[in-house]
């Protein structure tokens, strides 16, 4: 398939630049998968679609206040780095912004000074490793002098409210660049009610790195490289889904980074049983599903692989279909935006 086959118009004004005033108050767009109907909702709505013996599965992952702005110890000029991912104990893959003029072997200082990394290699595509100092806990630091990293289609600086609002309420094990989007319209008012009604939950975790803002750059979907995301099942969850199995009910991803943990696992295992480790997993139409009965998704950017993933889940036309009555209706887009139940 061509990567242009998965392109649409979208104006730049539905772009959600905040989140709606509060998380559930978003809108919902409820897509049959098998059949035609689409349908207009709002995300407190929710349990109206779900039935007893259903479960939802939701990435716990935390994010990371990763993104750093501090100065060049030896010049005082600017730096911006982005924490990509762990590698030891103290040292950490980053992205770097005007990395050509950072040098290897060169302090870069952060907040006032209580956080001082060292430059020890440089990589492709700006990215680089550093190694951090601190007389605290480095995570500890990291609260105070990090900034939440939002998305690149988000045209403002972070706030204190990004802090709590760009985090799902069920988030716990910290190791993110960026948030399970879907997620962040639950609340845990909603979670209990849908609880109460007999609607099952269970997690598992999936660290996202920035590669899913990466654009496919090739001209046929199927010469793209995913980038390689750690994950973990644990034995709570695969028995939960086994369960909802045996017992009639839909297994509902929440969120893209749910549908590529539980499919990886059932890929390499053959089933999901509990597993860790990485992956690169690429689902595009064609992609045969061997867990998931339903998502819950955000809108998604054009020509993106996740919208690929959406449109192998629901149907390439039926969802880009989707896509233009959510445009039409002016809907609010990507990671603040509105949410789309498939089912």
């Amino acid at each position: 398939m061509r990567t242009d086959d998965f392109y649409y118009e979208l104006p730049k004004e539905l772009i959600a630049q905040a989140p709606s005033s509060e998380r559930d108050k978003a809108r919902l767009m409820v897509v049959e998968r098998q059949g035609t109907g689409i349908e207009h909702s709002c995300f407190a709505a929710l349990p109206n679609y779900l039935r007893p013996g259903d479960l939802l599965v939701l990435n716990d992952t935390k994010v990371l206040p990763a993104r750093l702005l501090g100065r060049r110890k030896q010049t005082g000029g600017r730096v911006e780095i982005l924490l990509l991912s762990p590698v030891g104990e103290a040292r950490w893959r980053v992205l770097m912004k005007r990395s050509k003029r950072l040098k290897v072997g060169e302090e870069l200082v952060f907040g006032q000074g209580e956080l001082v990394g060292t430059l020890v290699a440089k990589e492709d595509e700006g990215k680089g490793l550093v190694d951090f100092h601190s007389e605290a806990a480095f995570l500890e630091v990291l609260e105070r002098v990090g900034q939440v990293p939002l998305p690149p289609y988000i045209s403002r600086e972070p706030t204190d409210w990004d802090r709590e609002r760009y985090q799902t309420v069920y988030a716990q094990r910290l190791g993110s660049a960026a948030a399970p989007t879907a997620g962040l319209h639950f609340t845990p008012q909603l979670l209990e009610t849908l609880r109460a009604q007999g609607v099952g939950t269970a997690f598992l975790t999936l660290h996202i790195g920035l590669g899913t803002f990466r654009p496919v750059q090739t001209e046929r979907i199927e010469d793209h490289r995913m980038h390689s995301e750690f994950f973990q099942v644990d034995e709570s969850c695969a028995q939960a889904i086994a369960r909802a199995k045996e017992e009639g009910g839909r297994v509902i991803a929440v969120g893209t980074t749910v549908v590529r943990a539980l499919e990886a696992t059932a890929k390499i295992l053959g089933e999901v049983k509990a597993y860790s480790g990485w992956t690169d997993i690429f689902i595009y139409p064609g992609f045969e599903f061997q867990v998931i009965d339903g998502l819950i998704t955000n809108f998604h950017l054009p020509c993106s692989t996740l919208l690929m993933l959406v449109c192998a889940f629901g149907g390439h036309q039926r969802i880009l279909e989707a896509y233009r009555v959510a445009v039409r209706e002016k809907y609010a887009f990507y990671s603040y935006g509105d949410g789309m139940l498939i089912i």
